[in-house]
């Protein structure tokens, strides 16, 4: 007897695509055979579908306190919105408070979504208040299981900026206690500049934002941050790359035989610049900005050569209202945009049927390069016999608009308005648990579960 059998569905790999039936038992994958004859509490029809190991998205900002506000989803909003998506586990960013120590911080993140996540989730520290009782602090944090640390070279203003100092130091130290280190890699003075120089002429509307970080201004620091990890043999990972000049400096690395692990997002895939000229153009702005239609097509380039490894969100929704503090200034625009629910449906839709990345890769940027990355691989991150049950079902023909009234964020707008897609998933399973059911939410409050990591090893 088992608790779930998924039939008839073609289960896809990093490597194959093959039709067989999968036996859940407690959590775990316990079987999988092409026709599971034992006894189950529920059968689950997947005919005609793929079934997908959980994606697995490595940046989310669930009840972020940031530029005067906080992000509109809560942890048990942002797991919803995420699980409709086909996610089955977050990696949040937990944002080291000045004068906290990693495990306060820690814990914080944890007293937030312990009580709310419906799927389950894992942390990464965001470094802001690097000293040498923190750097003492590491063998701790790791032992404890969060792998990963974030550390930001803009944002000098909002106190979150650490220095080459700091960055070398934690490059250094993650080559001997075997952790990744996060870059946010744009280039703070020019971007200070460039905003300053901006306001003074009074040129205050969203697109200066944009502006005030050209393209350079991330290809320049992510060269400086590889720089970096080459000197002290570090392990480095490059979030929400936008530009072709980061691809270009990812891509040299790489070439030379040194491994530099780089993500994008969805809105980088499908999004341009032109956003911010438009009447809502404060809804799009994040930082990196849009870029080009030519970055675009670089960004899927690096998907479809595999220079880029994985795909995240970096989902932190702010709604109109909060989204209007800065309708006459740029700079007080929360920067921010919802993402964790439309990885999936973008990667399939605007990826895989247009043939630039096929399936097994869109499992590969999903879910099993960010399990390595991050250390939680082989219980997540695959599909095989002993691994948690966590299961994404997708309709390769199911079509929907990304409206506000079929995404599950508390945003009262959607920044992909008039976007329609076609392969989106239906059923997500996590550790056995249904938590949407052929797209009806089945979940629970609370029912996710954190979930210590493993160090670096590589992917």
């Amino acid at each position: 007897m088992v608790d779930i059998v998924i039939k008839e569905g073609k289960i896809v790999t990093p490597t194959d695509i093959y039709e067989a039936d999968i036996g859940i038992k407690d959590g775990k994958i316990v079987e999988i055979a092409r026709n599971i004859e034992a006894k189950a509490e529920q059968v689950i029809d997947a005919s005609g579908k793929y079934v997908l190991p959980g994606a697995i998205d490595p940046h989310t900002h669930m009840e972020l306190p940031f530029m005067g506000t906080t992000s509109a989803d809560d942890f048990e909003a942002g797991t919803i919105a995420a699980a409709f998506g086909g996610v089955t586990t977050i990696i949040d960013f937990a944002i080291q408070p000045k004068g906290k120590s990693f495990m306060d911080t820690i814990e914080i993140w944890r007293g937030k979504a312990d009580p709310k996540v419906v799927i389950d989730y894992s942390l990464h520290v965001a470094v802001t208040d690097l000293n040498e009782e923190r750097m003492a602090e590491l063998s701790k944090v790791l032992d404890y299981g969060v792998t990963s640390f974030k550390l930001f070279m803009p944002y000098r203003k909002e106190g979150l900026m650490s220095d080459d100092g700091r960055l070398y130091a934690m490059l250094d130290a993650s080559r001997e206690h075997r952790f990744l280190v996060q870059v946010h890699a744009e280039n703070a003075p020019v971007l200070e500049y460039l905003v300053e120089k901006f306001l003074r002429e009074g040129k205050k509307t969203p697109e200066y934002h944009a502006l005030s970080r050209p393209n350079f201004v991330e290809g320049e620091a992510i060269q400086r941050a590889i720089y970096l990890a080459h000197a002290t043999n570090g392990n480095l990972y490059i979030v929400h790359m936008s530009t072709k000049e980061g691809l270009v400096a990812v891509a040299e690395s790489l070439n030379k035989g040194f491994p530099i692990y780089a993500e994008t997002f969805p809105h980088y895939l499908v999004l341009t610049e032109e956003k911010y000229y438009g009447p809502d153009g404060r809804h799009y702005v994040m930082s990196p900005p849009l870029r080009s239609r030519a970055d675009i097509e670089v960004l899927w380039k690096g998907l479809a050569s595999e220079k880029i490894v994985t795909v995240g969100s970096d989902h932190c929704p702010f709604n109109s209202e909060q989204k209007a503090m800065g309708k006459d200034d740029f700079t007080k625009i929360p920067n921010g945009v919802p993402g964790t629910e439309v990885i999936i449906p973008i990667l399939y839709s605007e990826g895989v049927r247009r043939d630039i990345i096929t399936i097994n890769q869109l499992v590969k940027f999903t879910s099993y390069n960010v399990a390595k990355l991050f250390g939680l691989y082989p219980r997540k991150g695959t599909i095989a016999v002993g691994a948690d049950a966590d299961i994404t079902i997708l309709d390769p023909n199911y079509e929907m608009e990304l409206s506000v009234e079929n995404l599950h964020t508390k945003i009262d707008y959607s920044i992909y308005d008039g976007m329609k897609v076609k392969g989106v998933p239906t059923t997500t399973i996590c550790r056995g648990k249904p938590i949407v059911l052929n797209r009806e939410f089945v979940g629970k409050k609370g029912e996710g579960q954190f979930i210590p990591r493993s160090r670096f090893t590589g992917l």
